[in-house]
């Protein structure tokens, strides 16, 4: 018996150990979380504006720009997948990393050979463990994403995407990312970054169904080649805030799951605990009065 207690009371300092550690993870997920909201609230209005501008040159200009016109065939494409750099974040990166899956499944059965571009340790770890090749890889800074970065890897889809398919080239790009729902829901999303996919239109003035006239200078094409890669980096980077956002809220749900459970198992051994106690007492008192009782009947 006694062993046995010793054994629950192990495991009962192991349990308040590991709920240190998970509670103090989750208010440090708590207190970036704000942070990242409040950036992912601050790009928005940015990468509307940009929307905006790029919608108008696509719509009203009639130009065929390489970056808005829908190749004829397309035998390569990329997919850009944001993970993190850390785990004990939940299903935040296997979810992720099995909407990549479906779409790369979905891609190659259309006929494409699919590429991958991957940001953040654990989708490296991942393709690594499988032995699964990347076109480029992007590792650190995705707790607190760079502006630097979404540029680095903006140009680098871009230069891709000009250089035709049989150079090594790509025909379409596709970003895979969690999207921050609220602190309870984040979602895998997929979006097809290149060619453009014009998801907001420039709106007409009120009471009138006349669109404005626009004039490009120099001309609709020198406009775009300017607006387009400034268009990419806002998207990515975008992106790149939603999926950090996304995994301080997974963490701290994570964590508080972990911290709850700890709680859970210290009750739990606590009770076995005392029921070893008492029965250990019930024993030893057992004993003595067994004994009492046989020198009483020797006498």
């Amino acid at each position: 018996m006694g062993a046995q207690l010793r054994v629950y009371r192990q495991k009962i300092k192991s349990a308040q150990t590991t709920k240190k550690i998970t509670r103090a993870m989750e208010l440090i997920s708590a207190s970036r979380i704000q942070k990242a909201q409040q950036r992912v609230a601050a790009s928005g209005p940015y990468s509307r504006a940009i929307t905006r501008a790029v919608s108008a040159v696509a719509t009203f200009s009639n130009v065929d720009h390489i970056l808005t016109t829908e190749p004829e065939v397309v035998e390569r494409a990329a997919i850009v997948i944001f993970s993190s750099d850390r785990g004990l974040a939940g299903a935040f990166n296997s979810n992720v990393l099995r909407e990549a899956g479906e779409l790369a499944a979905r891609l190659e059965g259309q006929g494409k050979t699919v590429v991958y571009f991957l940001v953040g340790r654990k989708a490296v770890g991942y393709f690594a463990f499988r032995k699964r090749a990347a076109e480029k890889i992007w590792i650190g800074g995705t707790d607190a994403p760079e502006f630097d970065i979404a540029k680095e890897i903006g140009d680098a889809l871009v230069e891709k995407f000009v250089q035709p398919a049989s150079e090594g080239g790509v025909d379409e790009i596709h970003i895979v990312y969690n999207r921050f729902v609220s602190m309870l829901v984040q979602v895998p999303e997929v979006v097809r970054l290149l060619p453009l996919e014009i998801v907001e239109g420039v709106e007409a003035p009120d009471n009138t169904d006349v669109f404005p006239a626009y004039e490009f200078e120099p001309d609709p094409s020198t406009v775009l080649d300017a607006l387009l890669p400034v268009y990419i980096e806002s998207r990515i980077f975008n992106a790149m805030l939603q999926s950090a956002a996304a995994k301080h809220a997974a963490t701290q749900k994570a964590m508080k799951s972990a911290s709850d459970n700890a709680d859970k198992l210290i009750k739990d051994y606590t009770r076995l605990a005392n029921n070893a106690r008492q029965s250990e007492i019930t024993q030893q008192i057992s004993e003595i009065v067994g004994g009492a009782d046989a020198l009483s009947s020797a006498k």
